[in-house]
């Protein structure tokens, strides 16, 4: 009985990557004709007078302030996403603050350790969930409440809130994912890294700044990685986090 629910899982793994290897490039490649299509014609068929010199110039700029952002998060993102749900999630946007929370929080809940195929499942369902519940509040408590509290709110609170909306972000993030990775050697050697990124390496080196997270990145894994437990996981640990044919929860 386990040896043919072990191969019916398998077999609709497969199936699921085959659908998901489709599908995914082809939503992902509307989406960005669309996006360009409406961009383009915001530049050249809306009469603004916008010449492609400055369409290049605009472009130039972005790159090579974010261009390194492109590569990182796909990177970064993968190993709690997973494939199908990194196809969602880069189609949505809104990724840091919204969608990988969501995927962080539904795994830890559920009891399932970043990078494995429940792990990338449950990601999906929480993306799916996430939107829902944006698409909603936008439309009440946005759309209908929204313009009318902001216009009731003093400048200055607006203001302060804005200052730590984000850092109170990406801490919770953090601090969930610390959570979820349950891996103390690797969270250590994040937030020595960050420290040093943050208070050392960039002040001596101000060009670096754009670059900073990347480099931290980078340092991250490297580090994490020749810094990692050498024995191998116990037999519980591995039909948790192993191959998903062995997964039998």
């Amino acid at each position: 009985m386990s040896t043919t629910t072990s191969t019916d899982k398998s077999a609709g793994f497969a199936t699921f990557d085959r659908t998901t290897s489709i599908w995914g490039p082809i939503t992902l490649g509307l989406g960005l004709l669309i996006s360009l299509g409406a961009a383009l014609y915001a530049a050249f068929g809306s009469g603004m007078g916008i010449s492609t010199a400055e369409l290049l110039t605009a472009v130039a700029a972005v790159l090579a302030t974010f261009g390194v952002i492109a590569i990182i998060e796909p990177i970064s993102y993968f190993p709690i996403l997973g494939r199908s749900a990194m196809y969602q999630a880069f189609l949505i946007g809104n990724i840091a603050n919204k969608l990988l929370p969501a995927a962080v929080v539904a795994q830890a809940n559920l009891g399932e350790r970043p990078g494995t195929r429940r792990a990338e499942l449950i990601a999906g369902s929480a993306i799916i969930g996430a939107v829902l519940v944006h698409i909603t509040t936008l439309v009440l408590f946005v759309g209908v409440l929204g313009t009318w509290l902001l216009g009731t709110l003093p400048a200055p609170l607006i203001a302060t809130a804005r200052v730590y909306i984000l850092p109170a972000v990406f801490g919770a993030v953090v601090l969930q994912s610390v959570l979820a990775m349950k891996s103390r050697r690797t969270t250590i050697v994040a937030v020595i890294v960050a420290a040093l990124m943050v208070f050392v390496v960039v002040p001596l080196a101000p060009a670096l700044t754009h670059y900073a997270t990347a480099l931290a990145v980078v340092t991250t894994i490297a580090i994490a990685w020749f810094a990692r437990a050498k024995t191998p996981p116990r037999a519980a640990d591995s039909v948790v986090s192993g191959d998903p044919a062995t997964h039998t929860r």
